[in-house]
């Protein structure tokens, strides 16, 4: 079966840039960052920003987070940007989250409209008895800069929830890289339950938390939002990247052992094609293959705690060993670390 093509892909300009990018310019302005400094290298002008007139592509939001991350040379520019990032003032879909009726409602949101509300981090959220999972994947190639997103993206869901839930929320925090020399900001903007070596970045959460009411809520003007919301996307074309696509299609197919021919078949593009579509967005087909396979043994090992043999069958691996052996490749953990490093608690 062929997709329809209804994805955006690093190059297409359809980002605001007083929504998000406006964001990140006027915290980098407000510590005196000169704007042409700021703006080099994205073919944008602050005047533009202002006005409302410029849409931007993925490839220029993610020049001027490189921009900003150099010449601010801070270590909590990433949290700042993050709590100022979320309900925002991205229009409809912002009015929604505002007038959302508890946490459930609101990550609904967050990942249906996630074109519109994180262009270039798409949300993820999976549920077991005991807990609620978020996680994010890059949409557009982020490279170097996909660190500063996904911290930010952390900041800004839980900074979010904590504004509109009245509260903070016990929050549980994962992140892939080793422990940073200044963890103290990881500590003020993220809490103290961060734990670092994790095998994916990660917020957990008890699931009694999705459903309870919300102060603000207000279910009448927030489904008039939505409604907005989803007319924006169909003006758009688009609900989703083609990176988003692809994973959500591979993750689909892995027992079916997934080549690449066969996926750009199902695309409606030649293999040549789809690598050069990969290339641009500075990856390929067995980056994006092995990474869905590593959140399905992820879930498999630590949601549905399915034992060596049986998620190595799942993914089609011919036995154990290798599963381990690739496992370990991914995520630099053996699946018996795993469980003692990332417990299900």
């Amino acid at each position: 079966m062929t997709l329809k093509a209804t994805w955006y892909e690093n190059d297409n300009r359809f980002i605001p840039g007083h929504w998000q990018p406006a964001v990140l310019v006027d915290l980098a302005l407000s510590r005196g960052i000169d704007s042409h400094r700021l703006l080099r290298g994205t073919g944008l002008f602050h005047e533009d920003l202002q006005a409302g007139k410029a849409r931007l592509c993925a490839q220029q939001f993610l020049q001027l987070i490189d921009n900003s991350e150099r010449l601010l040379a801070a270590a909590d520019t990433r949290f700042l940007f993050g709590q100022r990032l979320l309900p925002g003032y991205y229009g409809a879909a912002s009015h929604a989250l505002q007038h959302a009726a508890d946490l459930s409602q609101a990550l609904d949101i967050v990942c249906r409209y996630r074109a519109l509300i994180s262009p270039l981090l798409s949300p993820r959220v999976l549920l077991d008895e005991q807990n609620v999972y978020v996680y994010w994947l890059d949409t557009c190639g982020a490279g170097a800069q996909q660190r500063f997103l996904v911290e930010s993206a952390m900041t800004a869901l839980l900074a979010m929830s904590r504004w509109l839930a009245g509260a903070p929320l016990p929050w549980k925090v994962s992140i892939a890289q080793t422990r940073p020399r200044q963890v103290e900001q990881y500590w003020v903007n993220l809490g103290e339950d961060v734990r670092f070596d994790a095998p994916v970045d990660l917020l957990s959460l008890p699931r009694e938390y999705l459903h309870q009411p919300w102060p603000a809520a207000a279910p009448t003007a927030g489904q008039a939002a939505q409604q907005q919301s989803m007319q924006q996307l169909q003006e758009l074309g688009f609900d989703a990247s083609l990176l988003d696509h692809l994973y959500r299609h591979l993750l689909a197919n892995l027992r079916h052992q997934p080549q690449l021919e066969n996926v750009a078949l199902a695309f409606g593009m030649s293999p040549s094609t789809l690598k050069r579509k990969l290339h641009r967005h500075g990856t390929h087909f067995q980056e994006q293959l092995d990474l869905a396979r590593k959140h399905m043994a992820l879930y498999l090992y630590q949601i549905k705690g399915q034992s060596n043999e049986e998620v190595a069958a799942y993914l089609q691996f011919h036995d154990s060993t290798n599963l381990r052996r690739s496992f370990k490749r991914w995520t630099g953990l053996a699946p018996s670390a795993l469980r003692q490093l990332w417990p299900c608690d």
